[in-house]
């Protein structure tokens, strides 16, 4: 599991010379939350795919207790079929397989679908005259609104990663 950028353990260790008390330590060295974590899973690049991924994500988010609000969630799992389901469609011919990783973090969650097809697709303005190729425009949006970003990104294998991170707690309006 990803330290999410804390580093190893700082706090000296409890004996003669460490210069505080025990409960000093305890109070000022961050901890992991219980719900911080990162999991990533595989599926095959199929249509069966998106529903079971979508299902996997809202899972964890129960299980694992992420504080995320029934607003967080819905965007959270609508971006994880959006990003699935345009690896299935637009790289599965390259890439038989993709994943699926959640990273949460104290304030935030990430979600990403990677996938080992090279072409970076960028996010299409409403052509109201076809049905579908929006798909990454609605992830951006969902992002944006939430106060969250979102990105594509190659990966050292030649494929791509795309990801939005949003914040656990609601952005207030200015």
């Amino acid at each position: 599991m990803d330290d999410q950028g804390r580093g190893p353990d700082p706090r000296p260790e409890d004996g003669p010379g460490s210069g505080a008390p025990p409960e000093f330590l305890e109070e000022s060295v961050p901890r992991p939350l219980p719900y911080e974590g990162v999991w990533r899973f595989t599926a095959a690049a199929v249509d069966a795919s998106v529903p079971q991924a979508r299902h996997a994500v809202r899972d964890l988010l129960y299980r694992q207790g992420v504080p995320v609000s029934d607003d967080l969630a819905h965007g959270i799992l609508l971006i994880v079929s959006e990003l699935v389901t345009n690896a299935v469609r637009h790289a599965a011919v390259l890439s038989p397989m993709l994943a699926v990783e959640i990273a949460v973090g104290a304030e935030w969650v990430r979600v990403s679908v990677e996938d080992g097809h090279p072409y970076r697709p960028t996010a299409l303005e409403a052509d109201h005259g076809r049905t579908g190729g929006r798909g990454l425009l609605l992830v951006r949006e969902i992002a944006r609104e939430a106060g969250g970003v979102c990105d594509v990104e190659h990966t050292a294998g030649g494929g791509k990663v795309i990801w939005a991170a949003l914040p656990l707690k609601p952005v207030r309006a200015l």
